[in-house]
């Protein structure tokens, strides 16, 4: 009986760590439309959003598993990824497959309840993953659009759930932007970790060298910038007196902290990793969203 236990609780820990849950932190994009059209007031929606948040954490945790699922072997030849539970032996593939396939069955009625629409981004959500895990992640310069159409989609997750009436667009290219920065910034942190053999374990790393990446990063944080000061004095929703370019220092900083960590540290194949560990880049992130609370719901 206890031995049993032990090996219930085992598995347990090893379905959570595939699970991914430092990787919600993602999803807290889905408040962007809440918080930026001034409703987080609003009780019903506040909920509302704080539901489909849930959903949307199940939702990538389900993803994580299948994509461990598609990619074990591949991960058995990876200096890291080896560890995983299920590359690792310490989750069996069956129970895997059980789960994800409960939580697809869970996941998809309860967002249609929430959002038709939400639903729908949900779906999409889940396809275009499976579509990149099989495929479109060998795909040269593509692969790193796709990673960042996955916040783009976070983003309008959290619309459909909101009766969205101030959100502005410019936040869609910023979030676009922002999230290829950080999706060519993983690429370049995969290609130092792997060096030689990088395209021995992801085919698309051959085509892209360290001066290349260097560039296309100088060139989307470049635009990042602009993309957000911008928005912060031209998108129809800010405060008439422009004092949401006050959070312009905060934005500037952390571009320039998560390059010196991509670029001197070697870090960014994990972002999640970058945002639990960095302080300085942790203090920037609240001193920021503060701020834009500030101005929105105190001027």
């Amino acid at each position: 009986m206890l031995y049993n236990s032990v090996v219930l609780f085992r598995t347990l820990i090893a379905l959570l760590k595939t699970m991914r849950p430092r990787q919600w932190v993602k999803n807290a994009l889905l408040f962007a439309a809440i918080v930026f059209d001034e409703k987080i007031g609003h009780l019903s929606l506040l909920l509302h959003t704080l539901a489909g948040f849930a959903l949307f954490c199940l939702l990538a945790s389900t993803v994580y598993l299948i994509n461990d699922l598609m990619d074990v072997q591949a991960d058995r030849q990876h200096p890291q990824k080896r560890k995983r539970p299920i590359a690792s032996g310490q989750l069996p593939v069956w129970i895997a497959v059980t789960v994800a396939s409960l939580f697809v069955l869970i996941i998809f009625p309860l967002a249609y309840r929430l959002s038709p629409f939400f639903a729908l981004v949900c779906l999409g959500y889940f396809i275009l993953n499976l579509a990149y895990s099989r495929w479109l992640k060998h795909t040269l310069l593509l692969d790193v659009f796709i990673l960042a159409s996955f916040y783009v989609l976070r983003v309008v997750a959290g619309v459909t759930l909101v009766q969205v009436e101030r959100f502005s667009p410019w936040l869609y290219v910023v979030t676009t932007l922002g999230a290829l920065f950080i999706g060519i910034g993983k690429r370049r942190a995969e290609l130092v970790l792997l060096a030689d053999g990088a395209n021995a374990h992801r085919r698309v790393l051959e085509g892209y060298s360290l001066p290349l990446l260097d560039q296309f990063i100088t060139i989307v944080s470049t635009m990042t910038v602009i993309a957000y000061s911008l928005y912060t004095f031209l998108a129809p929703n800010v405060p008439a007196n422009h004092t949401m370019m006050l959070t312009i220092p905060f934005a500037l900083y952390g571009i320039f902290r998560y390059l010196y960590l991509i670029q001197v540290q070697n870090s960014g194949g994990a972002p999640e990793d970058i945002f639990f560990s960095d302080r300085p880049l942790q203090v920037t992130i609240a001193l920021w969203g503060l701020t834009v609370l500030a101005i929105f719901y105190l001027s």
